[in-house]
């Protein structure tokens, strides 16, 4: 198999010498590619083009959504996402062409995927116990249900970010931009127990100083911690396909329903503008007619 660059290489030089398409042309296949890379790195990790599934790219383009990307734009984003996995499948570099049952159609606009507070309840329901990786696992969801951190600022969190006392924790986020978000009293007694009980038995280096341990005492990373969300929200009864950024939807979709200032939500999300963050509002909107059909009784004489 090859290495990532290799392979992202060898479809620039089919481009260039075989297809023959301008350097412009070439110049937004790249880019294309490069930011999605960049994108799976800081949200569930990247180990490698092959390793790439349909749901990651449907995260991405959900996160080109949700900067609003223009409908035209999220179509050509797609459609190098096509050009390079058929070029690799004819290659036989990857196995499974991961963009094949993928179809982004024209004016469709995708809303953000979240947990409803009694699945999330189920998740943490199905996490009691005094097993290491049950208490590690309570304490990693509690936090990404509770702050909303994207997966690589929760894999990088080290101990000394924490201030207990203020229960808020000093975020080091995209593009070297600190922030700070908060935590409740939930978090705080899992985070604790974990950190008290938990973590030593995973312990294995005294200087490691990261947050959240493997079973093999080193930092838990992103991709590890897509596969640990995966096994636990399905054991809880979750079905399909689940993301670490789901959460993310999660924390800022219960904040906004119930009440919260939209720019508040933009600094703990740590988003750039706000319209990135707007689009939660249009999720809160969905499920207040969804509920004004269902309760309110003249809907029902029709």
């Amino acid at each position: 198999m090859t290495d990532q660059k290799d392979e992202l290489a060898l479809f620039i030089s089919y481009l260039t010498n075989e297809r023959r398409y301008s350097k412009d042309t070439i110049s937004a296949y790249q880019t294309d590619l490069l930011e999605a890379k960049s994108f799976w790195t800081d949200n569930g990790g990247f180990d490698g083009w092959d390793k790439v599934q349909d749901r990651d790219i449907e995260v991405y383009l959900q996160h080109l959504a949700e900067r609003k990307l223009a409908r035209n734009s999220q179509m050509r984003q797609m459609s190098s996402f096509h050009s390079f996995y058929r070029f690799l499948t004819k290659r036989k570099l990857v196995k499974v062409d991961p963009t094949q049952g993928i179809n982004l159609r024209r004016g469709e606009k995708k809303l953000p995927e979240f947990f409803y507070e009694t699945e999330m309840r189920q998740v943490f329901d199905s996490l009691c116990g005094d097993a290491p990786l049950k208490m590690r696992n309570l304490a990693l969801f509690e936090l990404f249900y509770a702050t909303g951190m994207r997966v690589s600022e929760v894999s990088t969190l080290c101990l000394k970010q924490i201030d207990w006392d203020m229960k808020t924790i000093l975020v080091h986020g995209k593009g070297k931009k600190d922030r700070y978000v908060m935590f409740d009293g939930h978090t705080q007694k899992a985070l604790l127990n974990y950190l008290e009980k938990a973590r030593p038995k995973l312990l294995k280096d005294n200087s490691e100083q990261h947050v959240f341990l493997s079973h093999l005492g080193r930092p838990l990373s992103t991709r590890g911690i897509q596969y640990v969300m995966q096994k636990t929200f399905n054991q809880a009864g979750i079905s399909g396909k689940v993301h670490p950024h789901e959460l993310r939807h999660t924390f800022a979709t219960a904040m906004i329903s119930n009440g919260a200032d939209l720019r508040s939500v933009q600094e703990l999300l740590g988003h750039k503008s706000l319209a990135a963050t707007q689009i939660y509002t249009h999720v809160t909107m969905k499920h207040l007619k969804q509920d004004y059909e269902k309760y309110f009784p003249r809907n029902k004489e029709s």
